[in-house]
């Protein structure tokens, strides 16, 4: 199978768009349009990895976390990262990282940690901003139909649980076609008006693509007029952390016990839980201290991440109790959704999990 089309597979659920600015998600090495037999899936690429990978004859290995995230300015193998991007190369494996990209997705590691931790009325804490569009087109009134459902069929008009949304008004189009043009109204060198339809409809920036070639196949007209704005909205189905409501009320105390079992931990550091209950949760997969303040703001009574800086625990503790699981604790997830997204679409092709990879956090 050629790699180009796992990556787009696995970017439909987590476009690179909704990477976060620091990152470095996507298709760190190789050619995109190399044919391979099988892929491994880590969390961290080391060198273990890569061994692996070359013995179980794997030609991409798709991470959770990048292996280059940091500028490198030389590879002489003298560091491991180095090491494994020499072994990369020399065994002619890709290397793809997922990363904040399938952290942000809506149905991506938060999502799975809400679903074990079964809270329900989910919602992103953060929501994406600057990632929606609006298209504004004209179209002949006799041929709206077909565009219309063109740019739906493509993915836009979908607001929360409505989708097809669109408005449409009736105006006059005018325009002269000059000696060379093909018009399919109207003549040559004569002024003509047409009565057609304002088609105006909104959709998420990674899909413009999509849309775009949606409009210009299923428009008449040989130039075809169309505007792109660029929306204030946030987007709900995209962003950093999510919140959610237990089914009821319980003891911060009984909340914290639970969720160990649940997530399967060893510990939980948090700051004081005593008389305190839970209801609404916040979380968020690896380091999401930066989302406090906003769980505080929405009402959560407990925020579950990693890496929580010491002043965190003593600044909010009267406003909400904070739980670092750890990080690798808190994003593993993402090697059996990467999993799941592949063979849904590719049943029959050999997606693996690598077996030498281990959290490289150890408690004693």
């Amino acid at each position: 199978m050629i790699i180009k089309e796992i990556i787009e597979e696995l970017e439909r659920t987590a476009p690179l768009r909704y990477q976060e600015s620091y990152d470095n998600s996507g298709l760190i090495i190789g050619n995109p349009e190399m044919d391979i037999t099988k892929i491994l899936i880590c969390f961290d690429l080391t060198f273990e990895v890569i061994t692996e990978a070359i013995d179980r004859n794997a030609g991409l290995i798709i991470s959770h976390h990048p292996v280059i995230f940091e500028p490198i300015k030389k590879i002489n193998g003298k560091s491991n990262i180095e090491k494994i991007i020499i072994a990369a190369i020399q065994n002619n494996i890709a290397v793809y990282a997922a990363h904040t990209s399938l952290d942000n997705a809506g149905e991506g590691i938060n999502s799975i940690m809400a679903k074990k931790i079964g809270l329900k009325n989910t919602r992103v804490l953060l929501p994406a901003k600057n990632s929606l569009r609006k298209l504004v087109t004209f179209c002949p009134i006799k041929h709206i139909d077909k565009v219309r459902n063109a740019i739906f069929e493509a993915g836009a008009g979908h607001i929360g649980e409505y989708d097809c949304c669109s408005y449409n008004i009736t105006g006059q189009g005018s325009f002269r076609a000059s000696n060379k043009a093909k018009p399919f109204v109207g003549k040559k060198n004569q002024l003509h008006f047409e009565d057609e339809i304002r088609f105006e409809t909104i959709y998420p920036v990674h899909i413009e693509n999509n849309v775009i070639n949606g409009l210009l196949k299923s428009h008449p007209y040989e130039e075809i007029a169309y505007d792109i704005y660029p929306l204030e909205n946030t987007y709900p189905l995209f962003g950093a952390g999510l919140i959610g409501d237990l089914n009821k009320k319980i003891t911060a105390t009984q909340f914290l016990s639970d969720l160990k079992k649940l997530l399967n931990l060893k510990c939980i550091k948090h700051n004081g839980s005593d008389n305190k209950s839970i209801k609404k949760v916040a979380l968020c997969g690896g380091s999401g201290s930066f989302l406090i303040k906003q769980a505080i703001t929405q009402g959560a009574d407990i925020f579950i991440s990693a890496e929580f800086k010491h002043n965190h625990y003593v600044d909010y503790l009267n406003n909400i109790i904070i739980a670092d699981i750890g990080h690798y604790e808190s994003e593993h997830f993402a090697k059996d959704l990467i999993k799941s997204i592949l063979i849904k679409k590719f049943p029959k092709f050999a997606v693996e999990i690598s077996k030498t990879e281990k959290n490289p956090v150890f408690y004693t």
